[in-house]
């Protein structure tokens, strides 16, 4: 007989709440693929996704792909995981992007070590398999500065 105890399994990630007003975003994701709402009364692109457009007050929309394309603006280092999962992965980034198409969002950069970032660098989506039914946008350095 053996004392040892099975392997516990790797945490799992905290997962978004999906939506209606949401879940085509995160098809989108799965599909490898960076969507917007864009409004069909201004043509203003919106992230987060949203009811109602914050810019001319309408909720007349259409989901839009993205380039997936933009430039780090700031970004921040975590040295403490304050989850489970997280605490696997320090230190880890959390970068402030701004995408071509206007919209800003917080990601992380994968690929580039993390002395390495700069802010003003290019950047392209990615995507990852947090879990087997979460994939998230990250980010990649395409130029440095």
């Amino acid at each position: 007989m053996s004392n040892t105890e099975p392997a516990a399994s790797p945490p799992k990630p905290i997962k978004p709440v999906i939506s209606e007003t949401n879940k085509p975003f995160w098809d989108g994701c799965r599909d490898h693929k960076l969507l917007a709402q864009q409004c069909t009364s201004c043509q203003e692109y919106r992230y987060p996704v949203a009811d109602v457009c914050p810019n001319c007050l309408s909720k007349d929309f259409e989901w839009r792909e993205l380039s997936g394309t933009g430039e780090l603006l700031s970004y921040i280092i975590i040295h403490r995981g304050y989850h489970p999962y997280w605490a696997l992965r320090v230190p880890y980034n959390v970068a402030f992007i701004q995408l071509d198409e206007g919209l800003r969002m917080f990601s992380n950069i994968v690929g580039t070590p993390n002395d390495q970032l700069a802010v003003g660098q290019r950047l392209k989506v990615a995507f990852e398999q947090r879990d087997e039914d979460l994939v998230v946008p990250v980010f990649e350095v395409v130029s440095k500065t």
